[in-house]
């Protein structure tokens, strides 16, 4: 594939009123391994995202099965709706900074994670946190295709009858695998469209799912009578020393939820028609959606309680509670566009550029699309969603804490050392300014490892509850196990931040 360099700035790019720079013609040379389209800057007529398109993406992310089952985790350890809602609220304020930090980059430069990373990795090291990051949305693809395969299942077996008494391939019913196929290729013909055709999905999926939720709640309140008695339900854990116990780790995991996003949402960002879009559009969209998705949850369930005696917290199970078809139907089309949703966006958008930026010559964006479905299935999402203890504590725990090292990594760079000035032309063209040492910064890899060591060190799993010692990994990180991605992001932006200045590399650089 041979790489076009964008035109000429129409605008005048370092002058662009909204701040936003553009390559000048013939910067990058188009045989640069390191250039491809997908990977070059997006041109400034093509920046054109607003605070609406940001915001209807979050709402769109944040209305899926996993987000609406965060409350009734934390009301499952003790506490009560309020504190389950307010440990969420304060998760997403938290995580919502790095989002604005690393979101900035994109509609000032155009440009996308990986290649953001490059001023900070160089630009050969820049695979090391892309592949991370891709790792872990190829395995939240795989998860979240299946769980969207599942309620379709779970809802035209209700329709039709008779789905779950098929005939069993792999241990599932051949009707599930089926659903899972085809939610599977309806997912990647959407993304394969591009990154336009996925902003005007997300423009009409996220009021259509707003109102899915919405109806869900007038159909189980009215069936109530009004809302049950689990919002009289007392914390089991109080506001004392036993909620704080459970409180610090709960709020590092709704942190965690999105903290992948933290890193690549200049995968979106990119597309902004300034930072006034991107932050208020992501301000607006993130945190009040999944509180109030969190509220509603609640509202819904308790609602549920009062009506079969039981918390019904899987909306998918709620649903598939009702004999009217078209509420099935409705429930089918609701599930599918969340699902869909959030999975393209979250899960698909970050490792289709995070591969392209492997092999810029042999992957672009949609082949890289194509392998992180490929992958997402190799994975066998059904395998680890069985063994929850797996998942969590190894994959999710392991990496989480990786991830808050990479985001303090780009941080300390681009706001600290470069002061958000980056020689644009440089993150393509080998020797220049970010080769550092054949292509890779050791200091920020040695950041990398140190904040890694600090945050998933001392993992650790209560006896015959996962995989890692009673007494942590390395015992006397144990104490910080806990609070993984806040330690691994503190660690390797104060490191980095050292090594840099140490090197005497914190100058302000010249616009290309």
């Amino acid at each position: 594939m041979t790489a076009t360099v964008p035109p000429a700035p129409s605008e005048g790019s370092p002058s662009d009123p909204a701040g936003r720079v553009e390559l000048a013609p013939g910067a990058v040379p188009a045989d640069s391994p390191f250039v491809n389209d997908d990977l070059l800057p997006v041109p400034l007529a093509q920046r054109r995202w607003t605070t609406y398109n940001f915001a209807a993406l979050w709402v769109g992310m944040a209305h899926n099965i996993p987000s609406w089952l965060l409350a009734s985790g934390l009301v499952a350890l003790g506490m009560d709706w309020k504190q389950a809602v307010f440990t969420i609220a304060l998760a997403n304020l938290i995580v919502l900074a790095p989002m604005l930090l690393t979101g900035h980059a994109g509609p000032k430069y155009g440009i996308p994670f990986p290649v953001l990373a490059r001023a900070s990795f160089g630009l050969r090291g820049a695979n090391l946190p892309a592949l991370v990051r891709a790792a872990v949305a190829c395995a939240w693809f795989g998860i979240q295709t299946w769980i969207g395969g599942q309620g379709i299942f779970i809802l035209l077996g209700k329709i039709f009858g008779g789905w779950a008494e098929a005939a069993e391939v792999g241990g599932q019913p051949w009707t599930l695998w089926v659903c899972f196929a085809l939610f599977w290729v309806v997912e990647l013909a959407i993304i394969y469209r591009g990154m336009e055709t996925l902003r005007r999905f997300e423009n009409w999926a996220a009021p259509f799912v707003i109102v899915g939720a919405l109806v869900l709640l007038v159909w189980i309140t009215a069936k109530a009578g009004g809302l049950g008695p689990l919002l009289d339900q007392p914390s089991k854990l109080g506001w004392g020393a036993d909620f704080w116990a459970v409180f610090f780790p709960s709020l590092m995991g709704m942190i965690a939820f999105w903290s992948t996003l933290s890193l690549n949402i200049p995968d979106f960002t990119r597309f902004g028609a300034g930072q006034r879009a991107q932050v208020w559009g992501q301000s607006l969209g993130l945190p009040t959606t999944m509180t109030l998705f969190a509220l509603l949850s609640v509202l819904v369930t308790s609602g549920s309680q009062a009506v079969y005696g039981a918390a019904v917290w899987d909306p998918v199970e709620l649903a598939a509670k009702t004999d009217n078809v078209f509420g099935l139907l409705f429930a089918l089309v609701t599930v599918l566009i969340a699902t869909i949703s959030v999975n393209i966006a979250a899960n698909v958008v970050s490792p289709a550029y995070d591969l392209a930026n492997l092999a810029p010559k042999l992957i672009n964006f949609r082949r890289g699309a194509l392998i992180t479905g490929i992958v997402g299935v190799l994975i066998m999402p059904w395998k680890l969603t069985e063994t929850p203890e797996l998942y969590i504590f190894t994959w999710l725990g392991l990496v989480g804490g990786m991830l808050g090292t990479v985001a303090g990594i780009l941080i300390a760079d681009y706001w600290i050392i470069r002061r958000t000035v980056l020689d644009l032309a440089g993150l393509y063209t080998p020797g220049s300014r970010y080769w550092y040492t054949a292509g890779w910064n050791l200091r920020a890899v040695a950041a990398f490892a140190v904040g890694g060591l600090l945050a998933v060190g001392g993992s650790h799993s209560a006896e015959g509850k996962g995989p890692f010692p009673e007494d942590g990994l390395i015992p006397f990180l144990k104490p910080l196990a806990n609070y993984g991605w806040a330690v691994g992001l503190a660690a390797s932006l104060l490191l980095y931040v050292a090594l840099m200045r140490s090197a005497g590399i914190q100058r302000r650089e010249p616009v290309s």
